[in-house]
């Protein structure tokens, strides 16, 4: 009884929990696999900065229309898509790099941001979740996984081996835009519910738990999606039943698993590299 009062109870008896609980495995399904590519693709700090040219986009949709859903979104939206394609076309003919062009851009997009108070969309609020919102992450992730379905091939080629994928076919420059896009699109789905600041720790932390426990590109996204579910239900039953915000306390469980996963990982975990177990004799 006392184990379904602090595990259960919350989800059964609130629906502002139930929605909660549904806006973080939406969010883990749809950004998860994206930080796992982010990640095999090193460019895990890409996220982050991406985070920062959304916020001036939700920044300027909430000067135009106040704590408006579409506003919010269609300005981060806007300022993410044209600072990624940007930087992705600059990275593609010039021998600038992308993170570089991307800091250049984001930079620039910034300069044009606003010091309003923002706190809703630096830290986010997912206990607030509403049903237009909720519904708003639902669809995006769903877009999410079926693009990446549809470029998941020359996505994982251009991750592995992108010289060889530009020597058999034309699909590498398309996918790579296209995956931008989606890093563009959950960012501004996790700002709805964790803020800019942590939605990148639920992309990134997952898929570096994975990292741990699989080196199969296939086993690291399903790891990173179950640890994410895990993540947001920990974190919002610690959320109830402690004062830690529910945002801080969703990334806070995802942090403890990946420390666990560094530490006890069977994939170059150190506990693995100190204690290897023993080779097959011949």
């Amino acid at each position: 009884m006392i184990i379904y009062d602090a595990l259960i109870a919350p989800f059964t008896e609130f629906e502002f929990m139930r929605r909660a609980l549904a806006a973080a495995i939406a969010l883990a399904l749809g950004g998860a696999p994206i930080g796992v590519f982010l990640m095999l693709r090193r460019m895990s700090l890409v996220g982050d900065a991406m985070a920062h040219a959304i916020l001036p986009g939700a920044a300027i949709g909430y000067l135009l229309s106040g704590l408006n859903l579409f506003a919010m979104t269609t300005g981060g939206l806007i300022a993410g898509f044209t600072v990624a394609i940007l930087a992705g076309v600059v990275a593609r003919t010039t021998e600038l790099k992308e993170d570089a062009s991307l800091a250049t851009f984001v930079t620039i997009v910034s300069i044009k941001g606003t010091n309003i108070d923002l706190l809703h969309v630096l830290f986010g609020n997912i206990l607030a979740m509403d049903d237009q919102t909720l519904l708003v992450i639902a669809f995006n992730a769903t877009i999410t996984l079926v693009v990446l379905a549809v470029i998941f091939r020359p996505l994982v080629i251009e991750s592995v081996d992108p010289v060889f994928l530009r020597t058999v076919s034309r699909a590498g420059a398309p996918a790579h835009l296209a995956f931008l896009a989606l890093v563009v699109i959950n960012l501004v789905n996790g700002f709805h519910a964790l803020g800019t600041l942590l939605a990148v720790g639920l992309m990134i932390l997952p898929a570096g738990i994975a990292r741990f426990w699989s080196r199969d590109i296939t086993g690291m996204i399903c790891i990173a999606v179950a640890s994410a579910i895990f993540s947001g239900y920990a974190g919002l039953v610690l959320s109830f039943q402690t004062k830690v915000p529910s945002g801080p306390a969703i990334i806070l469980v995802a942090a403890v698993l990946y420390v666990g996963s560094v530490l006890f990982g069977s994939v170059s975990g150190l506990f693995r590299q100190m204690f290897p177990g023993r080779h097959l004799e011949a």
